[in-house]
This record gives structure tokens, C-alpha cells and sequence, in this order.
């Protein structure tokens, strides 16, 4: 160390702060460059390190909740599904909201194919345009998904008449 410079000052200008950084304390006690002009470890904002993945399962989970909740929606799926889905239906915790949902997940977007039973009275077009629009919302909201379509297939018309699909029960 030469003896004009002055002690607990590094002798390499260019390791120094310039004039008007902010500095903090270091460990040894030093000054330091504040923690706002040191590089960031694995840099970027926290919240985009990284990958998520959504399943399939998940986004046709999201559309029929979404799609069960239009007026004039009956129930989801085809004739063969809903008969098979009553009997799951009635074991406990077996629920099956995605019935009737078909999705295709990608990294940025997904596309949607719904089978749908409309009341017997209400407008098909107007209940399409709704569960659309609701199924749209709900995807895009819960999973930042952008939804390109959602095709929409009324497989039934529920008349009033017309009692709930129910197999027999095998044993009496």
C-alpha cells in the first residue's frame, strides 16, 4: 500500500463505486455497490423460471364446470356416456365433470370439443353462444391458455316428458 493512499480504500480505483451509487455495508465491513447494481442470480422475474405444464384433464374439467353452469344446458355427452356416467355417478367421490369435454392442450393454447344436451324451449344458438363465451372465460382465466375454438355438438333435446337415464339396478 503506498503511503498517500488513504487506508480502508481499495488502491484500484475501477473495484470502487462511482460517485452518487448507492453502497451498503459489506460482510468485512467495506462498502459495497448496493444489491440493485449486483447481477441477479438465475436473472428475470421469479415468476417466469421455469416451465407449467397444464393436462388435458384439467382444461376439460375447467370447460364442463364452465359449460354445466349455462341455463339450458341439461347434462354432457352423448347418449352412451351419460348411461355409463349415471351408474359412475352413483359411486361415491366418481363425479365426472369432464364428460362430454374433449381438449387439446398446447404450450400457448388449447382448443375445446364440447357434447352438450339442451333443454327441450331454449334457443340452441343462444345456449351455444353462452357456453362458449362461458367455457372461453373460464379456461382462459384459470389457465392463461388463449382458447382458439370450441366447437360445440348438441347430441339431445331433454323433452319435459322424459324421465333421467337410469340402468336397472342388477340386483333387487
Amino acid at each position: 500500500m503506498s503511503e498517500t493512499a488513504p487506508r480502508n480504500r481499495p488502491e484500484n480505483p475501477a473495484s470502487e463505486p462511482a460517485a452518487g451509487t448507492p453502497r451498503t455495508l459489506g460482510a468485512r465491513g467495506g462498502i459495497a455497490p448496493a444489491a440493485t447494481d449486483r447481477p441477479r442470480r438465475g436473472g428475470g422475474d421469479p415468476g417466469s423460471r421455469g416451465r407449467t405444464t397444464i393436462a388435458d384433464g384439467v382444461v376439460e374439467k375447467i370447460a364442463g364446470m364452465a359449460a354445466r353452469d349455462v341455463v339450458g344446458v341439461h347434462a354432457m355427452g352423448g347418449g352412451l356416456a351419460r348411461t355409463f356416467g349415471v351408474v359412475r355417478d352413483r359411486v361415491p367421490g366418481t363425479r365426472s365433470v369432464a364428460r362430454g369435454v374433449k381438449a387439446e392442450v398446447g404450450e400457448v393454447q388449447t382448443a375445446l370439443d364440447l357434447e352438450i344436451v339442451v333443454d327441450y324451449g331454449v334457443s340452441i344458438a343462444d345456449v351455444a353462444r353462452a357456453v362458449r363465451e362461458n367455457v372461453i372465460a373460464a379456461v382462459e382465466r384459470m389457465t392463461g391458455l388463449e382458447v382458439v375454438e370450441v366447437n360445440i355438438a348438441v347430441s339431445d333435446v331433454k323433452l319435459p316428458d322424459e324421465e333421467e337415464e337410469s340402468p336397472e339396478p342388477r340386483l333387487q
